[in-house]
């Protein structure tokens, strides 16, 4: 799967993180954090430019939170329980999402994009407890830029470092090799000079 996303980041660029973190907001099993670790990375390398990259982003995963939220505002919770099951929401992750979400209410509407277990389902029950959506929007909005912004540096960095230790690799493989061949041939003839010790008593 991570070759895939790597792939369609490399041929759709944009357009293919606005499209999985859309359809990974509706409940589609996309690894969302996965395609923001490696448009990270394609930042580091140039693909991307980070303004509109977080941009995209944020405004893909605040698009497909709306759109749960309008599902749940209008067609409550059997809607969700009689389809979820097919994109991997079950009863059991509804009842635990939706007690967390009793339990915290706007908070965890901030903090449940950074917890894949919950993640898809909150604007769902923020629709269905018909929270007013202009407080679900604007909390949306700000997770959704906290969410996006952190993994997508992440992945930076995750590419910077790579690049540096890919650079220091190919710089000593060669002496780190040579000095490997020689630490071999060092032990196996100490070894078999005790090898001859033994021997000889």
């Amino acid at each position: 799967m991570h070759i895939h996303i790597h792939q369609l980041l490399g041929q759709y660029g944009y357009i293919g993180v606005f499209i999985i973190l859309t359809l990974e907001m509706i409940g589609i099993p996309f690894p969302a954090e996965t395609t923001l670790v490696f448009s990270g990375i394609e930042w580091s390398k140039g693909v991307f430019s980070i303004v509109p990259l977080i941009l995209v982003a944020s405004l893909a995963n605040m698009l497909g939170s709306t759109i749960a939220y309008g599902i749940g505002y209008y067609l409550g919770s059997p809607i969700v329980l009689k389809y979820g099951k097919y994109v991997g929401i079950t009863k059991e992750r509804y009842l635990a999402a939706e007690h967390k979400f009793n339990q915290y209410s706007v908070r965890i509407v901030i903090i449940a994009k950074f917890f894949a277990g919950i993640r898809v389902l909150t604007p769902y029950l923020a629709g269905i407890n018909q929270m007013p959506f202009s407080v679900f929007a604007m909390y949306n909005a700000l997770s959704a830029f906290l969410w996006t912004t952190t993994f997508i540096i992440a992945g930076r960095y995750l590419g910077v470092a790579w690049k540096h230790y890919h650079t220091m690799l190919n710089h000593y493989i060669i002496p780190i090799s040579i000095l490997a061949v020689l630490l071999f041939i060092a032990y196996w003839l100490i070894k078999k000079r005790k090898s001859r010790v033994s021997e000889a008593k």
